[in-house]
Order: structure tokens, then sequence, then C-alpha cells
């Protein structure tokens, strides 16, 4: 990345000589990313992150398709919240309608339950691949069969599976996928939205030409380099790094839910079909936001339920939404390892999170 932020500063999408020099380098970007993902780089939209990805597939889906006369939207009750603000101001502001389908308690949404929700006018269907708070994985390739079984076009947020699942874009079938390039270690502030050939999408940012008239904006060269590289890396590690985190990922689960019991903590997601470097739980009877404070003094990163709402003194959305009662909702952990995590690590944080909870009850909530 280091060269673009100043030595080769040129505008891709200038005539002059830095600027062609400039537009080389993002095509070259561009066809990284798309042979890692086995699709067309024209597909391809660079966006800031994964929010604006989201952002740009519901609404660039569904105002394109009012000419059609379809203005149905689906999703569920624990997307992450670029996705449900999005949905219900598309609803509220611009006369969308919008169907939000109950999770199951371990956090998946089925093929037959989306079947029974497509109506004639639905434009398009908007559903995780894996969750954010409770680490469940959706199963995407059967659910894009669904969508286009009744004609409907389908979008997936993959911004927490890109870095753990293999993805090819033509097996899996989906129209619309998001990324985050900090989710495989790239740098933060950019992904992209694929959206397929055909799609019809209207943008949500004008005034240039760039990501063929769908994105304008100044391309960010530097953050756009460092994303393709990581995901060329990721390509080469994340069998090895997968198997890594789910070991690690196995330790913290059976560690902690032996140590307090289930009394005092459950595990909230999928038992399986999770991400490999994703352990959530439900503590009853604890403050999660207090309990993090006291982590974070020891040392130990984590939070209550998305990186979005941490410090929030609301209970997790998603645990509500399973059916958690408030007393488990407030207590939402989410922990998570990464390549530099050890084995020694989680047992010294499972350790410290046991006592702390412990501490936290005996006390009434207070620390």
């Amino acid at each position: 990345m280091l060269p673009f932020f100043a030595e080769q500063f040129g505008n891709p999408m200038a005539v002059y000589r830095q600027g062609q020099r400039a537009f080389a380098v993002l095509a070259n970007a561009r066809r990284t990313m798309a042979n890692g993902l086995n699709c067309a780089a024209s597909e391809l939209v660079f966006t800031s992150g994964g929010s604006e990805a989201d952002n740009l597939a519901l609404r660039g889906v569904l105002t394109a398709s009012r000419a059609l006369g379809k203005q149905h939207l689906i999703t569920s009750n624990i997307e992450h919240k670029a996705i449900l603000a999005t949905a219900q101001q598309l609803q509220a502001e611009f006369g969308c309608t919008l169907t939000v389908l109950p999770a199951s308690a371990d956090g998946q949404i089925s093929p037959s339950q989306l079947a029974d929700a497509i109506r004639p006018d639905t434009a398009l269907v908007s559903l995780a691949w894996g969750n954010n708070e409770i680490g469940s994985i959706n199963p995407i390739r059967e659910l894009a069969q669904v969508c286009h079984a009744h004609g409907v076009w389908f979008h997936s947020d993959a911004v927490q599976a890109a870095s753990h699942l293999p993805i090819d874009l033509q097996d899996l079938g989906v129209d619309l996928l998001s990324l985050a390039a900090h989710k495989f270690y790239g740098p933060k502030g950019v992904g992209l939205l694929y959206v397929r050939e055909g799609v019809p999408l209207l943008p949500s940012q004008t005034g240039g030409a760039q990501e063929n008239n769908l994105r304008a904006g100044t391309h960010n060269l530097p953050l756009i380099v460092g994303m393709a590289k990581a995901f060329q890396i990721l390509q080469e590690e994340r069998t090895h790094w997968a198997s890594h985190f789910q070991t690690l990922r196995d330790a913290c689960i059976a560690d902690l839910l032996g140590r307090l019991g289930t009394e005092q903590v459950v595990l909230t997601g999928h038992p399986i079909e999770r991400l490999p470097n994703h352990a959530s739980f439900a503590l009853r009877g604890v403050d999660a936001n207090e309990l993090l404070m006291h982590l974070d003094l020891q040392g130990i990163a984590a939070s209550s339920g998305s990186a979005c709402n941490t410090g929030n003194p609301e209970p997790s959305a998603v645990l509500l939404a399973l059916g958690y009662a408030r007393e488990w909702a407030m207590g939402a952990l989410r922990i998570t390892v990464g390549r530099q995590t050890t084995l020694a690590e989680i047992h010294s944080a499972v350790q410290t999170i046991a006592q702390l909870v412990e501490t936290q009850t005996l006390a009434g909530n207070s620390v």
C-alpha cells in the first residue's frame, strides 16, 4: 500500500501518465479480487466497506425494481444494522414493503421458510452468510436456489464469512455479495459489492463515472491495493487458519461452559454450523458492558454483540430476537480468535471471564 500514499499518487480516472499508471494498478487489484471470488472483474464495485456495500445492494435493487412493480424486500430479524436500518428506511420513507423473517433459535433461516415468504412483487432477499453476533452460518447456496426458482434476486452480507469460508460465486449462486477488507487482515475503510451481470442496480452515490457509473467518488487506491493483497494471501492460507481458529474456538467454548455451568452461561448461535473463529455466549444476570470494561483492563478485547454497538447499555437485539429473556440478553458476550491467538491465551482469558462473572453475580451486577 505504501507507494500509493505518496510516490504514485495519480488518480486512476485521469488521462495523464500518472493516472494511467494508477488505473493499471486499480485494474490489477480488481482482477485479483475477481480471480479469488470466481467472477468477472466488471462485476465488482469497490466501496468504503461492508456497510456501504449492504446499503448499495438494498437501495440499488429496490429503487431499480420500481419500474417492474417489485418493491418487496425480505430479510431476517438478526441481520447487521447496515441491512435492518436500511430496510426499515426503505419501508418508512420510500414505500417499499418489508418482510422480516424470524430466525430459528440457532440463528438460521431455512429454505422452506424463505420460499413461503416470497411474493409476486418480491424484488430482493438479503440474508447474511455468517452472523456477526452469534456466528451462525446460513445455507446460502440453498437460499439462493429458492430465490432463483421464484425469479427473485438474492444478496448476502458475507463480511463475517469471507475470511473463513471458501467463496466461489459461481458455485454459491448469489446475485449480490458484500465484503469488507478488515475482516481478512486488510485495511479498514474499504470493501466491495459483487453485482452479477444483469442485476438492476441504481447507484446511491452519483457525480462521477467510477465503478461503471455505480459508485461515484475518487478511488482510494492504497486501500484497494491492500484489500486485494490481503485477499490473495487469504486464498493461500485460509484452510490452515480456519483449522487453527476452530481448535481455539472449541477450546474457548468448552472451557467457559465447563467453568460456569448452564445455570450461568449458554452458548448462543448454532453449535456446529458457525464461523470457525467465533464463540458467543449469554451470561445470566450479568451486565456485559461492565464485564467488557473489566476485561479491557485485563488486556482482553471482547464484545457484547456487534462491534458497531459496543458500549450500548441495551440488551443484545439479536438475542432478544432469538427469544432470550432480558436477564440473559444483557449478558451477551462475543469472543473471536485471530492468527496471533494462542491456546494459553484462550484458557487465561476464560479464567478471567469466569472470575469476573462470579464476582459480578455475587455483588449483584457490581464488580
